[in-house]
């Protein structure tokens, strides 16, 4: 399953212009009635409102990402809206959103759409992909641009496989970089209350931020479709310090005596 596959022309806007956090939802919720992904409107709304009410889902850097699962819900689909001037949508870093994606998520057993929303969330990190998502001009275009970063892309599996002490080094020759010893690595844990978006974004950020310090590091997700990449007793014995980010129950005994800084997703 590919990203397009979530999202048709019905149910993208590049000329929303909403007032206010409440009036974007409501217009991104339309979006998504219009595509036929959903049975209940009202019982979907009723969802992704609550939804907000845990934890902005205005992630920053002028991105949101709503989302709701529940049985309104028919099968998985994506919304998005450009909004131009940006509106103010209680974000983490207090600026206003000019991209917006909703995601619609069954409350089934089946999740293949779990790991094509995730990494849509990871995708959604790399400036340059969201820089021409915002000045598409088309929505076919728009779909052209996702499409084509997808094909590109990793799959999520493969991107958190990446983050690990020895790959992080972006070796020159494939064969595994000896660590030094005097190497920062970390290990870290996301995990969101929905799973879908949010914990695999904090994991993405999490990447860049430590190879912007020139430290290692291994992030474990724990999403609807499982934990992954999970950290082994030697990665937490190797580690110099552990971070949590997480607004959902992570398991902590493993990490009793090891420097830690908890914060949420």
């Amino acid at each position: 399953m590919r990203i397009t596959d979530l999202l048709d022309k019905r149910s993208i806007s590049l000329t929303a212009a909403p007032k206010s956090k409440e009036e974007a939802l409501n217009e991104a919720i339309a979006l998504m009635a219009e595509s036929g992904k959903i049975n209940d409107t009202e019982g979907y709304r009723r969802q992704v409102f609550a939804r907000e009410e845990e934890s902005t889902t205005g992630v920053g850097e002028g991105i949101a990402i709503p989302h709701g699962k529940c049985a309104a819900v028919n099968r998985p689909g994506l919304a998005a809206m450009v909004i131009k001037d940006g509106v103010d949508f209680e974000s983490l870093d207090g600026e206003p959103v000019t991209l917006l994606f909703l995601i619609a998520a069954p409350d089934t057993k089946d999740n293949v759409h779990l790991d094509v929303l995730s990494k849509l969330s990871m995708m959604l990190m790399d400036e340059e992909f969201t820089k021409n998502l915002r000045n598409a001009s088309t929505a076919e275009e728009f779909l052209e641009i996702i499409d084509k970063a997808d094909e590109e892309k990793k799959s999520v599996d493969e991107r958190l496989s990446d983050i690990t002490k020895a790959d992080a080094k972006e070796a020159k020759e494939k064969e595994p970089v000896e660590v030094k010893k005097d190497d920062v690595f970390i290990v870290a844990v996301t995990a969101c209350p929905t799973g879908i978006a949010h914990t695999y974004m904090a994991a993405e950020g999490l990447e860049k931020a430590a190879k912007a310090k020139n430290c290692y590091i291994k992030v474990e997700t724990r999403g609807s479709g499982g934990a992954k990449n999970v950290l082994t007793d030697k990665d937490i014995e190797e580690a110099d310090f552990i971070i949590i980010a997480a607004d959902a129950k992570v398991p902590m005994e493993r990490f009793d005596g090891k420097k830690l800084i908890e914060r949420q997703v």
